[in-house]
């Protein structure tokens, strides 16, 4: 009996190590919907030798369309059919031999939310409150350092991680609602298993998980049903063009061509005009889409239709996960174009008042303008795209304000630049803004003077588009003497327990930080309601003698807003506005409340004047 007992637990435990032989490591897209457009599904499915096996699924109004095997044994692509009858629920992926059932993997589908379909992106009405979430506030302290995680934690080194997190942002939305704040923009904040520097987020290590020094997935889907609730929109940080190297995939690639260059490195030529160049070889213009930003950044191949699926599932998988208002897409040129258009494309058929705005880093608006919806390019190329980031504004804005009046030089260069818009397809939807994660400060870059920081503010909550400010900006952030991104993204004051300063409550803050503080909560609470600068019509006016003046005005409502850069006050003479005033004979300062006789208007010396006409 004995012998017996001990043959059989022998038998039992070699039938384990058999059956344990063939194990699911990774499933992607981990669940999905009933009732989604996009209804033909491709899973990933990664394993120890998976594709000797063959997947099965009996589950009523769903049906296995196809079985890709790959080069790589422990990869199986299962192209899956959601018909419209599909109801909610689970069923069973049993993954077969010839003799039985290997391993079983349960898939959900989960109920749509109602009018999900139907949500609004972020539009003219909101400003966009930009956040580095690692440097913003800390909510939770228990995920500063988590085991396998090489970057640790050290504030005093602006490299490492500093431990800003999720909890820390949903702390402080009812701080970023009170400043007038109707949208949050989030650096990345999936998983970044890089061994340095990863707290910036763009070398994504996997794309269906946050990172766990931020929270949880569970914690960025709650942040976005808060932000819901008070009014506020999220818009998430999107990479198409690469991943992180430490990606899990990186150890072993689905395909020779599922990384550009066969996962070595060649760096891009960042020649995003060669896109356009009528002249460029197309040597030139593929490596600019297929060379790696850097060698810890693997290009992926957007060409390779498995990868391309992939990215574009991903995509409004956290969308419809985290009710997501709007998407920000890093690098946006660099990918394959085509692709490119196919991504936006598939996300807005889905979602068709949604947003996403594309990063397009040229001062050239030629450059910026062929990426977005609309426009029609000499090479046929469309996109679906419907906002792209204005740096050629941005670019402009400092060189006007910084300049001293002369010829082409000072406020004609944003003249200019503005009058440019023509080559857009739609201007007002562009996000425009002074700084950005990316660049010095904008207090910096204006040699911290700040009445030029002061018209910087008002020419952004007052000019055509959609204004993005980045944190930290209404305490007069700086970084002075260097454009080190780990300075420029320095620590929130007040987002850390003991902080001596506290941006959050005041306390603490220099009186030029308040007054700043409170200037740009007055125009973005004003902002809100004043439809002739959402989506009015735009008039502006030559600059002369040191003074800007443009005009936003609708049926209802007219603005006048009027930049000085004269070191004393000038008289403006208005009779050259004459047909955008109508005779209208006052103005109400929005910021101090003073009201300017139109007749005889005296403009402060170095200010910013934004005139309610009456």
């Amino acid at each position: 009996m004995k012998n017996f007992i001990t043959g059989f637990i022998i038998t039992l435990a070699f039938t384990s190590i058999a059956m344990a032989k063939y194990t699911v490591g990774h499933f992607e897209p981990p669940f999905w919907w009933t009732g989604m457009k996009y209804s033909e599904l491709q899973l990933l499915v990664y394993g120890p030798n998976i594709s000797d096996l063959k997947p099965v699924i009996n589950y009523p109004g769903v049906t296995l369309k196809e079985v890709i095997r790959v080069q790589s044994p422990n990869y199986l692509f299962i192209n899956i059919q959601i018909h419209e009858d599909a109801l909610p629920g689970s069923f069973s992926i049993d993954f077969k031999s010839l003799a039985r059932t290997e391993v079983s993997h349960i898939y959900t589908l989960y109920e749509r939310e109602n009018n999900s379909a139907e949500r609004a992106g972020f539009n003219n009405t909101d400003v966009i409150y930009l956040i580095t979430p690692d440097r913003f506030a800390n909510g939770n302290p228990g995920n500063d350092t988590i085991r396998g995680y090489g970057d640790k934690l050290d504030r005093s080194d602006p490299q490492a991680r500093h431990g800003g997190d999720l909890q820390g942002v949903i702390d402080h939305l009812d701080y970023i609602s009170d400043m007038g704040f109707t949208s949050i923009w989030l650096n990345p904040v999936l998983e970044n298993r890089m061994p340095r520097t990863s707290y910036h987020g763009y070398a994504i290590t996997d794309f269906y998980q946050v990172d766990p020094r931020y929270g949880s997935n569970e914690d960025y889907k709650n942040l976005g049903k808060l932000c819901r609730e008070k009014g506020i929109k999220l818009i998430m940080d999107m990479v198409m063009n690469h991943c992180g190297s430490q990606h899990w995939w990186m150890k072993d690639m689905p395909q020779e061509d599922w990384i550009n260059f066969s996962g070595k490195y060649v760096g891009t030529n960042h020649l995003r005009s060669s896109v356009q160049d009528p002249y460029a070889p197309s040597s030139e213009k593929e490596l600019f889409h297929t060379g790696w930003f850097v060698t810890a950044m693997p290009d992926m191949n957007q060409k390779n239709e498995l990868m391309a699926a992939y990215l574009i599932q991903n995509s409004i998988w956290w969308i419809e996960y985290a009710h997501l208002q709007g998407i920000r897409h890093d690098t946006h040129s660099y990918p394959d174009k085509d692709f490119m258009s196919d991504w936006s494309c598939a996300i807005l058929s889905e979602y068709p008042n949604f947003n996403i705005v594309g990063e397009e880093w040229s001062p050239n608006p030629a450059i910026v303008s062929y990426w977005q919806r609309g426009k029609v390019n000499p090479d046929g190329y469309t996109s679906c795209m419907p906002s792209m980031m204005d740096f050629p504004t941005q670019f402009t804005l400092v060189e006007g304000l910084n300049e001293p009046e002369s010829w082409g030089k000072g406020f004609i260069k944003m003249y200019e630049m503005l009058a440019n818009d023509f080559l857009y397809a739609n201007p007002f939807s562009l996000v425009i803004f002074p700084d950005n994660h990316d660049i010095s400060r904008f207090y910096t870059q204006v040699n911290e003077n700040l009445d030029l920081f002061k018209m910087g503010l008002a020419y952004i909550l007052t000019m055509r588009g959609i204004p993005q400010i980045y944190y930290g900006m209404e305490i007069l952030m700086s970084n002075p003497g260097t454009d080190a991104h780990g300075v420029i993204r320095s620590d929130f004051p007040g987002g850390w327990k003991n902080d001596p300063v506290n941006a959050f409550t005041g306390g603490g803050l220099s009186k030029e930080q308040s007054e700043i503080k409170d200037y740009l909560k007055t125009l973005l609470n004003w902002r809100k309601n004043k439809g002739c600068v959402h989506e009015g019509k735009l008039l502006h006016y030559n600059p002369l003698n040191g003074i800007y003046v443009y005009f936003r005005f609708n049926k209802e409502q007219t603005v006048m807003v009027i930049l000085n850069k004269n070191q004393e006050s000038k008289k403006l003479e208005t009779d050259r506005f004459r047909e955008v005033v109508k005779g209208k004979t006052t103005g109400t300062d929005v910021v101090g409340g003073n009201i300017f006789d139109l007749s005889n208007l005296m403009v402060p010396a170095r200010s910013a004047l934004i005139l309610e006409l009456n």
